[in-house]
């Protein structure tokens, strides 16, 4: 008996052993997915290239790392082009990358590299799907409606990922910000019954967001077997929208969600102090708030986890992508310490919105909870520069992501 047991566990050793070093071998083989295999903490941001802001990409990097941050997911859209389009050159009609924007991106990409500040590439807009913000406001529907677009936009990434590949500072292409291919403005205005019979009916169709991502997973590998390809989840990368992913057999996938707590609450326009945290916030029913007791966040990304489990994905391949709250709302800090503490418990992968961003101030946490003030508003309409009229410094908002950066208790 004693042998058998013997055999018995030297079997096991061996087998650990061979575990073991088949994933040495893989992270060797695939470095840029290695980079994931731990728990990384990082931000949202623009990288500093809206010069009009006054900053620069190299301020911005630098000020990135001095803080500690370990990757950016960094976006593009308002970056000037040589076209309409960053990029694009028109994201009504793509042909082939812009060679002067593209020019501009590998030398940022090589600041952030010389910070060794790695860097997950997301696209706010592409072929068919020009963003909001630089469409009158107004959503592009048309890569849901028109294979044509769809084209486009895979012919787009695959030249961009065959031009990045090796590139250092890369650890992931974040395909499309936010997809939202039905015509509901938020997830929550459908319900999960109307979600599910419309899904049903346009699977399988230009619609169908799952039938995209395997399409351009499978263009991007033919010019990039490495990269790590970040894919957010249905109705705006929403949580409710998980569920509804389908996993794709590649082993460097990582799947996206965003949390915001309620939009109503999170949004200062939309607040306008009628929500708090953890104590007043928004429920469906129009006039009704609830409290949200200690473990409810964790209780929101439950879905995550089951779809996780359920398909058998590591939790080191889904990433919260973006969070966050505007620092004016009631409860701010209080979120953020309670978001971050649920994301940490499971070793959640994170990037906080955002970091230094002039676009979206009331997230731009080193400014503290004060508003800006008429003053600088009088100011930027004279011509003043961002940068030039804001004082950043430690507050209770900031200090929670530098102890985070730090790696402090």
């Amino acid at each position: 008996m004693f042998k058998t047991f013997r055999t018995s566990v030297s079997g096991l050793i061996l087998l650990l052993l061979a575990i073991c070093l088949a994933d040495t071998v893989a992270a060797q083989s695939n470095p840029k997915l290695a980079f994931w295999d731990q728990q990384r903490k990082g931000a949202n941001g623009d990288g500093g290239a809206i010069y009009d802001t006054g900053t620069n990409p190299e301020e911005w990097f630098s000020a990135a790392a001095k803080a500690g941050i370990e990757y950016v997911r960094l976006t593009v859209a308002n970056w000037k082009s040589e076209g309409k389009d960053f990029l694009m050159g028109d994201a009504d009609q793509f042909t082939r990358l812009v060679p002067e924007d593209l020019a501009f991106l590998k030398q940022v990409l090589a600041v952030a590299h010389r910070h060794d500040v790695k860097v997950v590439l997301c696209m706010f807009q592409i072929p068919g799907a020009r963003w909001r913000q630089l469409n009158n406001m107004k959503r592009d529907f048309r890569i849901w409606t028109d294979e044509a677009y769809q084209a486009q936009a895979i012919a787009f990434w695959e030249q961009l990922a065959e031009e990045l590949k090796d590139n250092p500072a890369i650890v992931g292409y974040n395909v499309l910000n936010e997809p939202h291919p039905s015509w509901k403005d938020h997830p929550e205005a459908e319900g999960k019954e109307g979600f599910e019979d419309w899904l049903q009916q346009i699977q399988g169709t230009t619609a169908d967001l799952n039938v995209f991502y395997k399409k351009i997973v499978q263009r991007i590998r033919q010019v990039d077997t490495q990269t790590p390809i970040m894919l957010d989840a249905w109705q705006y990368a929403s949580i409710e929208g998980f569920p509804y992913l389908q996993p794709i057999q590649d082993e460097a996938i990582l799947y996206a969600f965003h949390f915001y707590g309620r939009w109503r609450y999170a949004t200062f326009r939309v607040n306008k102090g009628k929500f708090s945290y953890p104590d007043k916030m928004p429920t469906p029913q129009e006039g009704k708030t609830a409290i949200w007791k200690q473990g409810r966040i964790s209780q929101e990304f439950a879905p995550v986890f089951r779809w996780a489990e359920e398909h058998q994905v590591p939790l080191n391949r889904i990433v919260a992508a973006e969070f966050g709250v505007d620092r004016r709302v009631a409860g701010a800090e209080q979120f953020l310490k309670d978001t971050i503490e649920a994301l940490n418990a499971k070793s959640l992968h994170w990037a906080f919105y955002s970091f230094r961003s002039a676009t979206w101030d009331g997230m731009d946490y080193e400014l503290g909870t004060n508003k800006l003030g008429w003053k600088y508003w009088q100011a930027v309409e004279t011509g003043k520069k961002h940068e030039e009229l804001i004082t950043r410094k430690d507050n209770s908002l900031w200090n929670l992501f530098k102890t985070e950066f730090s790696g402090k208790d």
